[in-house]
């Protein structure tokens, strides 16, 4: 969980009930809202009919970005895509990327300075209610007249204003439609021709996967046959099978906060690790697993299941040219008891954004240029580019010109992707550039996320016991699991443990998680 930066200085409150109300009437029915969101099919040739394009200035109007440096997708004001965005708009980006690695601490030197340009991009909206509380960036919810395109978006996704809006009911970043953040889904995966090959079963249960995971030892006596590059945070990718989490979360069905870490379900996760430790079921020193050894262990017939991202085009294709059977699929996350939920922990949320600096004198332009991406024909162009240039028509429907192989080819040449280009985008028009399996995958795997976590705003005495209490908490929490899992220490201790937990104050560190929720939800 992250916690939201502190009150810096207090300012008026713009109820996000009086928002809600006011966008709710700027908005049509159902269908319309549905456009609105946006989710198109791969090849859609859908028009953008729906929406409000801005109208272009009466002259060009130049707006400075400072935007950070990605490895091959810098920043270039001759991209095809800055281009067809100036075209379109009537606005001129010049953008500013800052040296060096460390973007943030160039933004906190930027905003520093007090010469800031007229959009920063940000890392995340945690920063952004950071800066924005301290007077550097401008309240977005003050120009929603300036915005038709945004102020109906927001009445169609009051839960993504919700999770972007600071403790004190401000929009200090632009939100995202959550879709291009589909491409961070966690799945299981499974060796299909293994599997087949050796007359395996894909398991249902955690209690099928420990007897496939023994089958595959014994037929395979060097490998570890599950294998992770997560560390401890395989814990956090496993959790939601037992029906906890690795951390303080919200439960929807109680309807209550809760801390995992302590609760029985989360015993028998501890358990269950602890026995594929010490039959050698995963590899020793999968702590420290690092992507070299993950990716060596994968193509060397040294694991067969895995949790990570959706990665199979990265060994299905090319392992196929000496081993043609080879196949990685995605696997139904198991349940880790009889009655617990099959579900992935959902992490898809897109939490970088543009703000407007406070110090700008074209704030009203920049609200309108922002606007023009929250249109139908700004979604287009975000996830399409320009016909000709990145796209071509094919018995009516859009399809990526065959020039470009994969995403990062678009992103590097066109800059099509690019940060800055996009908030609203349609990513599974991106499915094409991938193979039939990770095309699978995704539609599957949607049918597997766990609710998204709540991640309420938080006071400067909130973060306080975040960054005292629940700093102490999680380091006693992670070193006694691991101790668990390596036999370091026995679970007959559990409950001796789930006290020494409770001790550092954990019902206060739960208390605050539920105070900022309780101050969202009452607020709305």
């Amino acid at each position: 969980m992250q916690a939201c930066a502190a009150i810096m200085k207090k300012v008026t409150t713009i109820s996000l009930a009086l928002l809600l109300g006011l966008a709710a009437g700027g908005c049509s029915t159902s269908s319309d809202n549905e456009g609105a969101s946006g989710t198109a099919s791969p090849g859609s040739s859908a028009s953008p009919s729906k929406g409000t394009p801005p109208a272009k200035p009466a002259e060009k109007v130049s707006l400075n970005m400072l935007v950070p440096s990605q490895s091959n997708w810098t920043y270039s004001k001759d991209k095809p895509i800055w281009k067809a965005i100036e075209e379109k708009t009537g606005y001129s980006i010049e953008g500013q990327v800052p040296p060096g690695n460390d973007y943030d601490g160039a933004v906190n030197l930027t905003i520093a300075s007090g010469n800031m340009p007229d959009l920063i991009f940000m890392s995340s909206f945690t920063k952004a209610n950071k800066y924005g509380q301290q007077g550097a960036l401008v309240n977005i919810l003050d120009y929603l007249d300036q915005a038709p395109n945004l102020k109906k978006w927001l009445g169609a996704h009051p839960d993504i204003l919700q999770r972007f809006s600071s403790v004190d009911g401000k929009l200090y970043e632009f939100p995202n439609d959550q879709n291009f953040g589909l491409g961070d889904r966690i799945i299981w995966m499974y060796r299909d021709d293994v599997f087949k090959k050796n007359g395996l079963n894909v398991p249902q249960t955690y209690d099928e996967l420990y007897d496939v995971l023994k089958k595959l030892k014994q037929m395979y006596p060097d490998s570890y046959p599950f294998s992770t590059r997560a560390g401890f945070d395989t814990l956090s990718r496993m959790a939601p099978q037992f029906n906890t989490f690795n951390d303080t979360y919200y439960d929807f069905d109680r309807k209550e906060w809760r801390y995992g870490p302590i609760e029985d379900n989360y015993k028998k996760m501890i358990a269950f690790m602890n026995k594929l430790y010490k039959e050698g079921l995963i590899a020793p020193d999968w702590l420290t697993f690092n992507s070299k050894k993950w990716e060596d262990s994968l193509s060397n017939d040294k694991a067969f299941v895995f949790l990570d991202y959706v990665v199979m085009d990265y060994y299905n294709v090319p392992l196929r040219k000496d081993r043609p059977d080879f196949t990685m699929l995605f696997m139904p996350p198991p349940a880790g008891f009889e009655g617990a939920s099959r579900v992935n922990i959902n992490q898809t949320a897109l939490d970088i954004g543009m703000t407007i600096a406070s110090t700008s004198k074209k704030i009203k332009e920049a609200m309108k240029y922002m606007d023009f991406f929250y249109s139908d024909e700004g979604e287009q162009l975000s996830t399409w580019g320009v016909e000709g240039v990145t796209y071509e028509m094919a018995d009516g429907k859009k399809q990526y010109l065959k020039s470009f192989k994969t995403l990062s080819e678009l992103r590097e040449k066109p800059g099509l992707f690019n940060l800055g280009t996009y908030t609203r985008m349609d990513f599974m028009a991106t499915l094409t550039f991938m193979g039939t399996e990770s095309q699978d995958a995704f539609k599957q795997a949607a049918n597997y996320d766990s609710k998204l976590q709540p991640s309420p705003p938080f006071t400067d005495q909130q973060i306080d016991v975040l960054n005292t209490v629940g700093e102490a908490v999680k380091k006693y929490q992670q070193e006694n699991a691991t101790k668990f899992i390596l036999g370091n220490r026995s679970l007959d201790e559990w409950d001796q443990y789930v006290g020494e937990v409770q001790k550092l104050g954990l019902d206060q560190l739960v208390k605050t998680y539920k105070d900022a929720y309780d101050h969202v939800q009452n607020r709305k």
